[in-house]
């Protein structure tokens, strides 16, 4: 004798809220996440930063040029970089350049010599006066490749710069 099923009974959820909140959560995480710049992602090199005191100073988001020393993860060289955060006087400082190489044009991060670094020093205090400089230098580097940049930002008549370090715990 078969057995009598049940009937079963159906419940509805009411999805507004659910979809609310998870889009509260995307626009939320859109907000707070920081995303990498073209130079950032073009870089095959990795910067440990000296340690320093405390600091309350904090470099610009805006005319900023950072010169980068650091060491090559594929051929372990030590190499200048340079960098400039405001994309339009970066176009504008690459294209009064003489010395770069055409393919170098595009990147927003270029890898330089001295003569080619005070170039760029000297270009880019053209372009926007207002501009300020940053020294990003790897602690395992020698002092020598600091000095020589700190000299071609003096012959550039850029004599007020920024260190960039690591907080000390």
């Amino acid at each position: 004798m078969p057995k009598v099923k049940k009937k079963r009974i159906g419940f509805v959820i009411d999805m507004t809220p659910l979809v609310d909140i998870t889009f509260l959560l995307l626009t939320f995480f859109m907000f707070t996440a920081k995303f990498k710049t073209e130079a950032e992602s073009e870089q095959k090199f990795f910067i440990q930063r000296p340690q320093a005191s405390a600091d309350t100073s904090k470099l610009p988001d805006r005319d900023l040029a950072i010169i980068k020393i650091a060491i090559d993860t594929v051929t372990y060289d030590t190499s200048y970089y340079y960098e400039i955060v405001n994309e339009e006087d970066r176009r504008m400082v690459w294209a009064n350049t003489p010395n770069i190489p055409p393919e170098q044009l595009t990147r927003a991060q270029l890898q330089v010599d001295l003569p080619l670094l005070s170039q760029l020093i000297i270009e880019t205090r053209k372009v926007n006066s207002k501009t300020r400089f940053a020294i990003d230098a790897d602690r395992r580097i020698r002092f020598q490749w600091v000095d020589e940049a700190m000299e071609a930002l003096r012959k550039g008549r850029a004599t007020l710069f920024n260190y960039v370090t690591e907080k000390r715990q």
